[in-house]
């Protein structure tokens, strides 16, 4: 990326993020220079390149952008063309994620699940829970978030979730709730609530196909491939 002291505009044509955006494709330029194509110019003493990386560093990251709203960004020197780019860019982001689960293919990786569940879900303040309904041959029939706030598993029953999956005809469920913190390892209750749910829904004859714990910065965890129960 060039020298972020000097003003796009000063920089020449081939080294410019629009233009090397155009020449080179997207996958050229980094999160900082994408923004700054969002940006388009600048403010006074500062590049459109210098806004989009103090933004990025504000947000701790391009996942932040996820939790930021317009009067966020206000506060962060953009005006509300900036903002409402950004905004639109991160929706527009959110929306591709869900395309990433269509519903006539199977779920193979939890890793696309996860990439779904990101966008939606990690940087809230709360802790979610929610549950993906799959058919017998994995495909995505729906989610839901299903509780949200400060979650005691001893406390959250088994049978609101299997509820929803017996409504929607359900084969199978996969659960998902965020790790505020960032830090996605499992705690004894969510390991114990894994156990109760796997058992509540063999009774009912509905298959417990993962519950994936999502934590912040990409990171995430597999109760299944930790064999928690």
């Amino acid at each position: 990326m060039p020298p972020v002291d000097l003003m796009i505009r000063e920089l020449p044509a081939a080294e410019r993020p629009r233009e090397r955006l155009l020449a080179q494709g997207s996958a050229a330029l980094s999160d900082a220079e994408l923004i700054a194509v969002l940006l388009r110019t600048g403010s006074v003493g500062r590049s459109a390149a210098q806004l989009a990386i103090e933004l990025l560093q504000d947000v701790d990251g391009l996942p932040g952008l996820l939790g930021v709203g317009a009067r966020a960004l206000r506060r962060h020197g953009l005006g509300p063309a900036k903002a409402a780019s950004v905004l639109a860019a991160v929706e527009l982001g959110r929306r591709l994620a869900r395309e990433e689960v269509p519903q006539r293919s199977p779920i193979r990786k939890p890793a696309d699940v996860v990439r779904y569940l990101t966008l939606r879900y990690h940087l809230r303040d709360q802790e979610v829970m929610g549950a993906i309904f799959v058919d017998v041959r994995n495909r995505h029939q729906g989610d839901c978030e299903i509780f949200r706030g400060t979650l005691h598993r001893a406390a959250v029953e088994p049978r609101e979730i299997l509820k929803e999956c017996l409504l929607r005809g359900a084969a199978g469920v996969i659960l998902f709730h965020t790790h505020p913190s960032g830090d996605p390892s499992p705690s004894t209750e969510d390991l114990l609530f894994t156990r109760r749910m796997e058992l509540a829904a063999d009774v009912v004859g509905v298959r417990l196909v993962d519950h994936l714990v999502v934590g912040g910065a990409g990171r995430w965890l597999s109760l299944l491939r930790r064999a928690a129960w």
